[in-house]
């Protein structure tokens, strides 16, 4: 093999890592005030006091016991308990995974996008299909109304729900389309359920509080 072609296979390895490190998955594993601990790309847990930056560059800004006002790559990013957010470079792939932090309660939450409208996604294995509110339907740009109704009972009472299919589901890396969800008349539930009609396309796998969901199609 001649050497060129060894030094081009070197670089090109080189490059690739390079993109790789480029995306950052920051995790709020705990907070305090004046003080959080941060999970970068499942990393150590790195606790940060105001001022003080990760290995990663990344910067606490402020802290309470519910929130953490991060700088990550120049931006600043609010972030609650369990919470992610992801700084990928330009040439992230459609799909990937993504790693979620259970918070005090072990509730998995994360932000994410339905149809390009950001959301907060809790993590139901017991829901059969992705729910939101109606609120949340709206902001996504989804016209519920036309889907076929019916009625579901929740805690506090029966209610209106519509069945439509998401165009596409973001969180992190990873990537669905045309994905079963309902919407629910109302406020209620007050953060969109990421249910088995998504689950049920990934394989999810647990360690600790860490809770890493793949793409399978």
């Amino acid at each position: 093999m001649k050497l060129w072609f060894l030094v081009l296979v070197i670089v090109s390895l080189t490059l690739s890592l390079a993109v790789a490190e480029d995306n950052l998955q920051v995790n709020v594993v705990a907070l305090f005030t004046g003080k959080a601990v941060v999970i970068v790309n499942k990393g150590k847990p790195q606790t940060l006091a105001v001022g003080q930056k990760s290995i990663e560059g990344i910067k606490l800004i402020s802290a309470n016991s519910s929130k953490a006002l991060l700088e990550i790559d120049g931006k600043r990013k609010e972030l609650g308990m369990g919470q992610a957010a992801t700084v990928a470079g330009t040439n992230v792939p459609e799909g990937g995974s993504a790693i979620l932090y259970a918070d005090t309660a072990g509730h998995h939450f994360t932000e994410g996008l339905i149809n390009g409208a950001r959301v907060k996604f809790l993590v139901d294995t017991g829901a059969s299909t992705i729910a939101m509110n109606s609120g949340d339907a709206r902001r996504a740009g989804i016209d519920y109304k036309k889907g076929e109704r019916s009625q579901v009972q929740t805690a506090s009472a029966n209610v209106m729900a519509y069945h439509v299919v998401i165009n596409t589901l973001k969180i992190g890396s990873l990537t669905l389309n045309q994905v079963d969800g309902m919407v629910l008349e109302g406020e209620s539930p007050a953060f969109v359920l990421l249910g088995m009609s998504a689950l049920s396309r990934m394989d999810m796998k647990r360690e600790g509080i860490a809770l890493t969901l793949t793409k399978r199609y």
